[in-house]
């Protein structure tokens, strides 16, 4: 089995099912596992170069709807039919069944209903240690300007819920959720989680979050609770969200 995947959280998928041996190439932003660096590249995952995972003849694609822009990849798959499937979890169930359609779509049914299994019993293993007598309250940013932040169709509420937190904006429908400033103000949160998307930690500035305006007085900005945190670990709907989830218990730990 020849596979191409073009976004990241499939890549981290397909090795949690201890298949990155069958990857022929992945997209610019696969960088975990770290073999994966030595494969060839097709592209950023909005501009996947189709023409260039022809010419590879792969047997499957790994696509998927994760961003907004990515229909366009599938649309030039079509067109060459290309086989594929897509995937776009939103929830850690998704990301289960996922796990299990990937499995047959390489021809490893028992496998890929094996690792589900197995990630939903990690999962629950957190829910048991979660303490209920308080949750901190978590505002997630996934972008600054303008504002982007999960909702409640999202795995970050899930996780925070898993965390004994909850997102502040957890209340909202749909998975991501553009908001203001003063609304995030309004929810005064606990703990500010900066994970923008695509931007390394070191880039990020916290400083420049406690310059917006009214923001002196949220408790997070008071409490010095404002957090940069890796997006490879909370923005990507794969396994590795519960690497994420350890980090997360750890920090409220030491809030």
């Amino acid at each position: 089995m020849r596979v191409i995947s073009i976004c990241p959280s499939n890549t981290e998928l397909l090795d949690y099912l201890g298949k990155v041996d069958t990857l022929i190439a992945v997209d610019d932003f696969s960088d975990y596992p770290e073999r994966v660096k030595r494969l060839p590249k097709v592209g950023p995952d909005l501009s996947i170069d189709v023409d260039k995972i022809a010419g590879l003849e792969p047997d499957l694609v790994l696509a998927s709807l994760s961003v907004p822009g990515m229909e366009k990849n599938i649309e030039a798959l079509d067109k060459r039919r290309i086989p594929y499937i897509i995937l776009n979890p939103n929830s850690l169930e998704e990301i289960a069944n996922d796990l299990e359609s990937t499995g047959i779509a390489i021809g490893e049914k028992s496998l890929g209903k094996q690792k589900a299994a197995e990630f939903k019993n990690e999962t629950a293993s957190f829910k048991a240690g979660t303490d209920s007598s308080y949750r901190s309250s978590l505002y997630w940013e996934w972008w600054p300007k303008p504002v982007f932040t999960p909702g409640k169709e999202n795995w970050l509420s899930e996780i925070s819920e898993l965390a004994g937190a909850r997102n502040v904006f957890e209340s909202e429908a749909g998975a991501s959720v553009q908001t203001t400033w003063e609304e995030v103000r309004s929810r005064n949160p606990d703990h500010i989680c900066l994970v923008w998307v695509g931007i390394q930690e070191q880039k990020m500035r916290p400083e420049l979050v406690k310059k917006r305006p009214g923001w002196k007085e949220l408790d997070a900005v008071r409490q010095n609770r404002i957090h940069v945190l890796p997006e490879s670990l909370f923005c990507r709907p794969s396994p590795r969200l519960l690497i994420g989830l350890e980090r997360l218990n750890k920090m409220l730990a030491k809030a």
